[in-house]
């Protein structure tokens, strides 16, 4: 049985008629930039995540930069970040002109090591920018203390944490900016590029309008050198569909990690963890072993796929090594072999995910 990482066939086909209909609407429409559907999903992840603004834009690391550039980082800041994640979250601060500074993880969620940061905080530090990773909160207590306490910028990423909450808050609305992904794997999926920024900031949201419309303010007004950043109207109306169910997908993606975890318990295999009061909605599923090699082959040769998330930590990535050649972060750097995702995704079946675990547990 062949089980592959995400079925997005399979959720376009459930949701088949509502986006095709929404879809042949905007074709209709001829309305495609700038539209009603982007203001609309706007105004409904803004009314989800309890914020004040919500601000479409192109990509996931468009929102990042935006956000990082609207907090006023540039040539010269540090920004503290993770170096166990997509190289997007320390691209968007060296787009800036700042520093990535990059701290280790903690073993037990991946996420940035708290403890760590506040003896990387130098004059230059501006901001820390806090990766959700695999769709579990970081420890936003501690966080948004930190940053109060130094006057730093929070940047959250939530690329991988759409409806994840922590104390009854959404990820993203406790930082300065908040930055969602819609990439189309992700838990809430466009069919192509497109991001989001949250933010109570009144000045900050001001500020990512103008920048992700070529710097105007008005029509053929232009204030700042700005950048195409639109979230065009055909992805809003697919993602406005996709969103009405985005916490019955999420709750099915909770319920199979229930299930891989009752699979794998007791056997020797690090498996994901939740921390109290936050809700963890598993963009992966990411176990980690000493025999990770040997169980990726077994379940590529049962036609099952999996996937390391991620093999080279961003301060040992080629276009970074040269200027972190002396740091070591060993939780991240082992993380690096240890870690496998499994097939996760709202259709995934019981009997796919106890495929996949017998064959684990059989290697």
């Amino acid at each position: 049985m062949n089980i592959p990482m995400v079925d997005l066939k399979q959720q376009y086909n459930q949701l088949k008629s509502e986006i095709d209909s929404a879809v042949m609407s905007v074709l209709d429409s001829a309305h495609f930039i700038l539209g009603p559907n982007v203001k609309a999903l706007a105004s409904e992840i803004a009314e989800y995540c309890n914020v004040s603004h919500a601000i479409p834009v192109a990509s996931g690391t468009d929102a990042l930069h935006l956000a990082l550039l609207a907090c006023g980082i540039g040539p010269g800041d540090e920004v503290i970040t993770t170096p166990f994640t997509f190289i997007a979250t320390a691209e968007a601060i060296s787009y800036t002109g700042a520093k990535p500074v990059f701290i280790d993880i903690e073993k037990s969620s991946f996420n940035i090591d708290i403890n760590q940061i506040e003896a990387a905080i130098t004059p230059q530090t501006r901001a820390i920018a806090a990766v959700h990773l695999f769709g579990r909160p970081a420890n936003l207590d501690a966080l948004t203390e930190l940053c109060r306490r130094h006057d730093l910028k929070l940047i959250e990423d939530c690329a991988q944490s759409f409806g994840a909450s922590y104390h009854g808050r959404m990820t993203g609305s406790f930082g300065d900016a908040g930055c969602f992904s819609f990439y189309p794997s992700k838990n809430l999926g466009a069919y192509g590029d497109a991001g989001m920024v949250i933010t109570n900031d009144d000045a900050i949201a001001e500020r990512i309008r103008v920048l992700h419309n070529h710097g105007s303010d008005a029509p053929y007004r232009h204030s700042v050198i700005g950048y195409n950043s639109r979230l065009d109207e055909i992805q809003a109306a697919i993602l406005r569909i996709k969103f009405k169910y985005i916490d019955e997908f999420n709750n099915a993606r909770r319920e199979n990690a229930r299930r891989y975890g009752e699979r794998l318990a007791n056997s020797g295999i690090a498996i994901p963890s939740e921390q109290e009061n936050s809700i963890h909605v598993y963009h992966q599923y990411t176990i980690r072993s000493d025999r990770r090699d040997a169980i990726h082959e077994a379940l590529k040769a049962a036609d099952i796929a999996s996937a390391i998330f991620y093999p080279i930590p961003l301060h040992q990535q080629s276009v970074y090594r040269n200027d972190y050649m002396d740091l070591s972060l060993p939780i991240a750097e082992q993380a690096a072999q240890q870690v496998l995702s499994l097939p996760m995704y709202p259709g995934l079946s019981t009997a796919q995910i106890d495929q996949v675990c017998d064959v684990i547990l059989n290697t």
